[in-house]
């Protein structure tokens, strides 16, 4: 095969269409630029099986998929927030996603896309899930991974935050992944990074969690399918103080969900502009009524110190999901959390662990997300604009 205008493809068993030559070629040379070849290469006449020494099931993700590789140039280097992003950069990430489930099996395959690369977790809030998955998926993707423990910083004698920051930028890093308690403070921080450097909102206060309602949609697509137009989808819980609900919800409108309802306690419930799309309900009962998606958010426990809710107790009986209330939802209905959970307060036990549950699947889905959305901000230059 060679580099001309209606050329065909043994590898993908398609013919190429004159006027697509060009998106063909580019999703190949997306592809060989991630294998570290230079692009000078591409110019070549000889056959391509010869010029391009790749794997034929990476040669057949560029064919199949170069619609998605020839991505708009005018995009992020970092990912902060889901807010504003296009149902079709979500859907290349899930896409991307997905398609690194299956190329680690052997645990091998991936491990050149980040090799030499330096990944920093600066986590100022406590984290299993999160930080433990970033780690597992940087080093999946073959970089250098340092955790960072504040209990055991500088902060604790004065520092800041943006100067822990400055400093451990100063020591060379490619990446970094950053959580904070104060909503928005990543901004300041991204004012600040080299040219170079990316970085990951692993959650920023109550703003915005976007790996998390990455995961989410993902373990939605994998069993209700790609098409979310006809999909009922429950968020219930304190809406008002979760990043993780207003990630879900920027990716849920993005993604076209045919209807979005939330249910809580009013005293839980954000400004009604933070629910624009959105249908109020008062009485989980009525919430779950043929519901699609059950998506489960924590109560966190100081909300009853603040007097926002009367009691643990209280709260399970009015808004604790129970296999009877379940039953409300359609028989396929999927349940969500994104942990860590209060067993017995918003979840019972027989719902967490039962068959509709797909916690822990959102949890493995977690490493798979955050590997591609490594590699996208790292290695994909036409995702990495501003």
């Amino acid at each position: 095969m060679r580099w001309r205008a209606g050329c065909r493809s043994s590898a993908c068993g398609q013919s190429t269409h004159p006027a697509k030559s060009l998106q063909l070629r580019a999703s190949i040379a997306f592809v060989w630029h991630k294998q570290g070849y230079p692009p000078g290469e591409l110019r070549t006449k000889r056959p391509v099986r010869a010029v391009l020494p790749i794997q034929h099931s990476v040669f057949q993700y560029a064919c199949h998929h170069a619609s998605e590789l020839n991505m708009p140039s005018s995009s992020y280097r970092h990912l902060l927030t889901l807010k504003d992003m296009s149902r079709n950069r979500i859907e290349a990430l899930l896409q991307r996603s997905e398609w690194m489930q299956t190329q680690t099996s052997d645990g091998k395959s991936l491990r050149e896309r980040l090799k030499g690369r330096t990944v920093i977790n600066l986590f100022f809030e406590p984290s299993t899930r999160t930080r433990s998955s970033f780690q597992l998926a940087a080093q999946r993707l073959g970089a250098h991974v340092l955790n960072f423990d504040a209990s055991i910083s500088s902060i604790r004698k004065g520092e800041t935050v943006l100067d822990t920051f400055l400093n451990l930028q100063a020591m060379g890093a490619d990446l970094f992944v950053i959580r904070v308690a104060e909503s928005g403070a990543l901004e300041d921080i991204r004012t600040h990074l080299k040219p170079q450097v990316r970085l990951i909102n692993a959650g920023d206060g109550r703003a915005a969690h976007p790996t998390q309602g990455l995961l989410d949609m993902l373990t939605i697509r994998q069993h209700k399918g790609e098409d979310f137009s006809a999909l009922k989808v429950l968020l219930v819980g304190d809406i008002k103080h979760s990043r993780v609900a207003r990630s879900d919800l920027h990716a849920l409108q993005a993604l076209g969900a045919g209807e979005i309802r939330v249910c809580g306690p009013a005293s839980l419930m954000p400004d009604p502009h933070e629910l624009q799309g959105c249908t109020y309900v008062a009485c989980l009962d009525e919430a779950l009524q043929d519901i699609d998606v059950v998506m489960m958010l924590r109560l966190q426990r100081e909300r009853m110190e603040e007097g926002l809710i009367a009691s643990l107790e209280d709260y399970h009986s009015a808004f604790g999901l129970t296999p009877n209330r379940l039953k409300r939802a359609r028989p396929d209905a999927i349940v969500t959390h994104p942990g860590p959970m209060n067993r017995g307060v918003e979840i019972s036990d027989s719902v967490a662990d039962g068959p509709q549950s797909v916690i822990l699947q959102q949890v493995s889905n977690g490493v798979a997300v955050r590997m591609a959305v490594m590699d996208t901000l790292v290695n994909d230059r036409t995702w990495t604009t501003s």
